[in-house]
C-alpha cells in the first residue's frame, strides 16, 4: 500500500510541477526532490504567495490545508534562511513541500522579507508570526506581524545560529 502511495504521490508531484511551469515559467521551479517525503519543490520567495494562491484555487489541486510553516537557520557560513511550506490537500489526498531560500541579513540591516500567504490559509498568520519572532523573517502584507512567543521589546530571535542571549532583561537575569 505504502508503495502505490508513494507512486500516486510522484505522478501528482510531476503534475504539479508541469501546472506551475504553466503558469509561472520554467524559472519558476529551481530545484525538485521527487524523492523528499513529501516531495519538495524550491521556489523563489518573491512568487511563493502566487504559487500557494494557485494550488490552493487549482480545481487539480486544491492545496486547502497549510499543515504548518518552518523556519530555519542554516547558518553564517551558508548565508540563509530558509522557510518551509507543508501543504496538504485533503480531498486528493496529497502532500507537497515548498521550499524558500532567502538571504541572512548583517546586523543594522532590514530583515528578509517574503510575501505572506496569510491571506490564503488564515493559520499562516500565526506560522509566520512564530518564523518572524524567532528566525527573523518579515512578511510583507502580513495583517499582524508582531512577535508571539517573546515579548515585543526583545532583542534578536533566538532561533539564529549565532544568537548571543541578553544577560538580563528588565534586571531579570536571562543567563545561567
Amino acid at each position: 500500500m505504502k508503495y502505490e502511495t508513494y507512486n500516486h504521490q510522484l505522478m501528482a508531484f510531476e503534475e504539479i510541477i508541469r501546472l506551475l511551469t504553466q503558469d509561472f515559467g520554467p524559472a519558476i521551479i529551481l530545484a525538485k526532490d521527487p524523492h523528499a517525503v513529501p516531495p519538495a519543490i524550491r521556489v523563489p520567495s518573491r512568487h511563493i504567495s502566487e504559487i500557494c494562491q494557485m494550488l490552493h484555487e487549482h480545481k487539480k489541486t486544491y492545496f486547502d490545508y497549510l499543515a504548518c510553516i518552518t523556519a530555519l537557520d542554516n547558518g553564517p557560513e551558508a548565508n540563509t534562511l530558509e522557510l518551509i511550506y507543508n501543504l496538504y490537500s485533503i480531498p486528493y489526498d496529497l502532500q507537497l513541500m515548498l521550499k524558500v531560500l532567502v538571504i541572512r541579513d548583517k546586523p543594522g540591516d532590514p530583515l528578509p522579507e517574503v510575501p505572506s500567504v496569510s491571506h490564503v490559509w488564515r493559520g499562516a498568520n500565526w506560522y509566520e508570526r512564530e518564523a518572524y519572532d524567532l528566525v527573523g523573517i518579515s512578511f510583507t502584507e502580513h495583517p499582524d506581524l508582531r512577535r508571539i512567543l517573546l515579548p515585543s521589546d526583545w532583542e534578536g530571535h533566538p532561533l539564529r545560529k549565532d544568537y548571543t542571549v541578553q544577560q538580563q532583561y528588565h534586571g531579570i537575569e536571562t543567563t545561567y
